[in-house]
């Protein structure tokens, strides 16, 4: 495809920053927007116009949709520790569902038509048949899937509401556990005290923490242990680029 102007929210985090070398390396022009909450500003492609604001900042994030000629909206911001929404949902509904539907009003009202949405798996709950379809009806057990599912429906009552809108095209990427950093070793998962196994592997192989707790014994697998389905974070990057 043609280049054009992206956004892409949560752009400095693990995988919208992978995803924005992609982009770049495609020959779009990036725009990078990130609160640095979880994310870091080395990790955003240099040619990038980076803005440290908040997703949910409406006056500030439809300035810069304005300002960049913005054409597509790439949307990875959000939490996405499956055990503090258990503790915590309220921070991850505020954080998650209402600073997207900002930023999701901020499109809607500069005629951005094309919306990228980074969901997950956690939309579909515990399920019995793998491998998992697309049409598996979403049924999340915790906040962080119930924050995403809502994100999803908001994007698809915005679409179905049409004529009465401008349409707008969205897509929502639905994946499991992501892991892996670039080929050329520049760039992979820095997030401070990750809670993720392969991350967590490898500093404990490196010495940077004291070892590894694998949990479950009693899984219909061969061993006890539970099976993790992975997407390399490079391939997952790829499967948005391709989603304009």
């Amino acid at each position: 495809m043609q280049p054009i102007n992206v956004l892409v929210s949560g752009g400095a985090g693990y995988i919208g920053s992978h995803t924005s070398h992609q982009l770049v390396e495609a020959g779009h022009n990036v725009t990078v927007v990130d609160n640095l909450c979880s994310g870091y500003s080395w990790a955003v492609p240099e040619s990038a116009d980076f803005h440290q604001i908040d997703v949910g900042n409406i006056d500030a994030i439809s300035n810069l949709l304005n300002h960049n000629n913005i054409e597509a909206v790439l949307h990875f911001a959000g939490y996405i520790v499956v055990p503090e929404s258990v503790a915590n949902p309220i921070k991850y509904y505020d954080n998650n569902v209402v600073a997207s539907c900002r930023l999701i009003e901020a499109c809607h009202m500069n005629g951005i038509s094309s919306f990228i949405f980074s969901s997950s798996a956690a939309v579909y709950g515990n399920t019995t048949t793998s491998p998992v379809p697309e049409t598996q009806t979403p049924n999340p057990i915790t906040p962080y899937g119930r924050t995403k599912l809502a994100i999803e429906w908001m994007l698809q009552d915005l679409s179905n509401s049409a004529p009465h809108n401008a349409p707008m095209r969205h897509v929502s990427l639905r994946y499991f556990n992501v892991a892996g950093a670039r080929v050329s070793g520049e760039l992979g998962q820095a997030t401070a005290n990750a809670t993720h196994l392969i991350k967590v592997a490898c500093e404990a192989a490196y010495g940077s923490r004291n070892g590894v707790s694998i949990f479950g014994t009693d899984y219909d697998t061969p061993d006890g242990t539970c099976i993790r389905d992975y997407i390399h974070v490079d391939d997952l990057a790829a499967a948005h680029v391709d989603a304009l």
